[in-house]
């Protein structure tokens, strides 16, 4: 069996840890003028914040929505910025008791920002001492124990809290309710990943030529974090290998040596469609069976690999499980077979995405 693939040490993994969220900071736009892509949610956010500034007032309470890495930690960020007030930055899984939010909610200044990002992972007596704080401005801190528990309203300054989540159907209805504005962010274009890494390469000090964008941006799984990243990877090929300069060539041989191949699928990618396609004929196959060839732990093809394969409609989920798309087969190079399984490659058009039975994953 081959080592785990840990997601965080993945080229093209939306997970960033604390060394990549300094280097992340310095490529950060500041303003909302700044922010490439999600033309949606920036002309709302802009109307939103500019009446809020008009009125002298806080905005109301902001939920930013969508898969990791493209931007919505930035958004709150910029929202203080735009705003002129502190940001304070905490995340769900860091307040697991009711009293962890009292104490950053009491220490909240008149106009502060508070980012709570991952909010869907907060504990549950932590959550419903928000709904008050959100609604009321006031939080009921809780002397002593038992019966003779005393509960002490405190009344908090008028604030503006942005929530993040990767998982917003987690959210109670009561929760998502008391948020004023909902933005949900969606993958970027490969034209506004040309954008980001042109800013980017700018703000690194390095020439890339526009087809070397257009070649890491094709690659970048739609996501921002990641072209930046392989952007990183890129210069460092051409410091190294080449003359510094990060033309088509560069871009192609360094992510070459890093195993990114032209859709953006990784080691662990291309392991999951070949051993589907190799090994079982295109499937149905169950996940523990899949990831045991693979040689892999079931939650990391779930959690890693099935993701992005599903949305590029190379691989299907059927209720026996596993199966290869024709998008598949032409990707790998090989070809379908003549006679698939009854559940086999779905007709051409993408991958069916039905739950599967618990036995059967």
């Amino acid at each position: 069996m081959t080592e785990p693939y840990a997601e965080e040490v993945r080229l093209v993994g939306t997970d960033a840890g604390e060394e990549e969220r300094v280097v992340e900071t310095a490529l950060r736009p500041k303003r909302l003028a700044e922010f490439v892509g999600q033309r949606k949610v920036r002309e709302q956010l802009s109307l939103l914040l500019a009446a809020a500034k008009t009125r002298g007032s806080a905005p109301d309470h902001l939920l930013l929505s969508g898969p990791p890495g493209l931007g919505k930690t930035t958004l709150a960020m910029i929202v203080a910025h735009e705003l002129g007030a502190p940001l304070r930055v905490t995340s769900g899984p860091a307040i697991t008791h009711a009293g962890d939010l009292a104490a950053v909610l009491s220490s909240l200044t008149e106009g502060e920002v508070l980012f709570l990002d991952e909010i869907h992972r907060m504990a549950r007596p932590a959550e419903e001492m928000l709904y008050v704080a959100m609604e009321d401005f006031r939080v009921d801190v809780v002397v002593g124990k038992g019966p003779g528990a005393t509960a002490i309203p405190l009344d908090l300054p008028p604030f503006t809290l942005v929530g993040a989540t990767t998982r917003a159907g987690m959210l109670p209805g009561p929760l998502r309710d008391r948020f004023g504005f909902t933005g949900h962010l969606d993958f970027y274009e490969p034209d506004e990943l040309e954008q980001v890494l042109r800013r980017s390469a700018s703000l690194l000090g390095v020439d890339l030529s526009g087809e070397a964008a257009a070649e890491v941006a094709s690659r970048s799984r739609g996501t921002p974090r990641i072209a930046n990243r392989l952007l990183r990877r890129v210069r460092d090929w051409a410091q190294v290998k080449g003359d510094g300069t990060l033309d088509l060539a560069a871009a192609r041989a360094a992510l070459e040596v890093y195993a990114v191949d032209a859709r953006g699928l990784d080691r662990l990618d291309r392991s999951v469609l070949e051993a589907l396609c190799l090994r079982f004929g295109g499937g149905p196959v169950g996940l523990s069976t899949l990831a045991v060839a693979v040689g892999e732990e079931p939650e990391t093809v779930e959690t890693v690999a099935e993701p992005f394969l599903l949305r590029e409609g190379l691989l299907g989920r059927t209720p026996r499980g596993r199966v290869a798309t024709p998008a598949t087969w032409a990707h790998l190079g090989l070809s379908a077979p003549a006679h698939p399984t009854p559940h086999g490659p779905p007709a051409a058009g993408g991958a069916v995405q039905e739950p599967l039975l618990p036995e059967e994953r």
